[in-house]
């Protein structure tokens, strides 16, 4: 003889709850990360449109001095509250764990995507933009993986095929 399951109905409310909560939190830390990283990208092409390219090279390498990092960290940090509209702790809080997530990803795609190499290549700022741009795509991707849809991004100069009539 067979036994059905039945739950109790604050059993299975809680679950629903606990799934949307989690959607929720899921798209919160994309929209909070997609932040960070166009405030972090903001101050680095700010940096290098003044000029300090070699600034902005060594803090991506690691080998900035202790207050050029602390000066370019406190402006993201700052651009990053700003743009949350958060306030208080909590905002304090938001920025102390996504920043670092962000740079870390973003450093890590700098190694892997061989980006020291070409900076170094380039003098120019607009390369240098260029590159930036580009490391804030590898590390968009990164951060916000696009699983299971084969979703990818194409050159502008791809042939797309003809859609079929019906």
């Amino acid at each position: 003889m067979k036994k059905s399951l039945h739950l109790p109905r604050f059993l299975h409310t809680a679950g629903q709850l606990t799934g949307l909560a989690a959607w929720q939190t899921g798209r919160l830390f994309r929209r909070v990360t997609r932040t960070a990283l166009d405030s972090v990208q903001e101050v680095l092409r700010a940096e290098v449109e003044k000029g300090n390219m070699r600034q902005v090279r060594e803090f991506l390498t690691g080998k900035a001095l202790p207050a050029a990092r602390a000066l370019l960290l406190e402006r993201m940090a700052a651009r990053v509250l700003v743009r949350l509209g958060l306030r208080g702790a909590l905002a304090s809080n938001v920025v102390g764990w996504v920043l670092p997530i962000v740079l870390e990803q973003l450093l890590k795609a700098a190694h892997s995507s061989g980006l020291w190499e070409k900076m170094r290549a380039t003098a120019t700022v607009q390369d240098t933009l260029y590159w930036l741009e580009e490391l804030k795509h590898t590390t968009l991707k990164r951060l916000l993986p696009d699983h299971g849809t084969g979703a990818e991004i194409l050159p502008d100069d791809t042939i797309l095929p003809l859609p079929l009539s019906a």
